[in-house]
């Protein structure tokens, strides 16, 4: 057996031997965001830290679990904190956590991020719903013998956020009166912030946001058929584009802004989308 995919079944074996919850949807909170998994139905939370081989999360307000339980009756898997490749973990660890939801059950994967702004039209506190990404400056996570189990060897990119959901939240949005962008969001490695020279050629190259994840996720998921939505919250302003020093203080202190938009943004579409 592939090792991957052994390490894979270890942690999904783990998970079952706490909790039997089968999820229909699974959401990885981004940073500033993760408090959202305390107000749903929950049903049981399982640590990373009590799962066999599975990578902890280091970040500030990443809190390290999953939590399972219910969003308007839909069965759900939220990802309370992921793990980032700048924590120093190969590109499939940094994945682990996308496949072991799908492997428990999940068909939707709803991805959010804190992100930067790139394009001269966003400003902080915006959401941008991801109408496609740009990852060539970070590793694949499909590099390495493919796991025939779960995906093709080479898996089509031509539609990784699929249409369908891309229009529950357009619609959503317009329901409750927020502002949604759209746009193309870039994966850089992190964990410095990009230089200014960086951020023009994010623009040269049609990129909206930056941020330092998100795309390797949608990659995995996609790989596994998984239907797969994205937004992202602008915190800031891309270097460059204003005199303010970047910080990830800034970052969590706008995520905490709009916050309630996000949970009535997000809660909505779930509704919807497992409808």
């Amino acid at each position: 057996m592939n090792q991957a995919y052994e390490k894979l079944t270890k942690c999904v074996a783990s998970i079952r031997e706490r909790t039997d919850f089968k999820p229909e949807l699974a959401l990885i909170l981004g940073s500033g965001l993760g408090d959202y998994a305390q107000e749903i139905d929950v049903r049981a939370t399982v640590d990373y830290k009590d799962i066999e081989g599975f990578p902890q999360s280091t970040v500030a307000g990443h809190k390290g679990r999953f939590i399972f339980g219910y969003v308007k009756e839909v069965p759900v898997v939220i990802m309370q904190g992921r793990v980032h490749y700048y924590e120093g973990y190969s590109m499939t660890d940094v994945v682990l956590p996308t496949r072991v939801m799908g492997m428990l059950g999940a068909k939707i994967l709803i991805l959010t991020n804190a992100a930067g702004g790139v394009n001269e039209n966003y400003h902080p506190g915006d959401f941008m719903l991801l109408k496609d990404h740009i990852s060539t400056f970070v590793p694949s996570p499909l590099i390495g013998a493919n796991l025939d189990e779960i995906g093709t060897r080479f898996p089509d990119m031509s539609h990784v956020y699929d249409e369908e959901l891309r229009g529950i939240v357009r619609n959503t949005a317009k329901e409750l009166d927020i502002s949604l962008q759209e746009g193309v969001y870039v994966q850089f490695t992190g964990p410095a912030y990009e230089t200014p020279g960086e951020i023009r050629m994010c623009r040269t190259l049609g990129g909206d946001a930056v941020g330092m994840s998100t795309a390797c996720e949608a990659m995995a998921a996609r790989h596994m058929g998984l239907r797969i939505c994205g937004i992202s919250c602008i915190t800031n302003l891309a270097a460059g584009m204003s005199d303010v020093p970047l910080n990830h203080k800034e970052v969590q202190e706008v995520a905490d802004r709009v916050a309630v938009q996000f949970k009535q943004l997000v809660t909505e579409i779930i509704g919807k989308m497992g409808a």
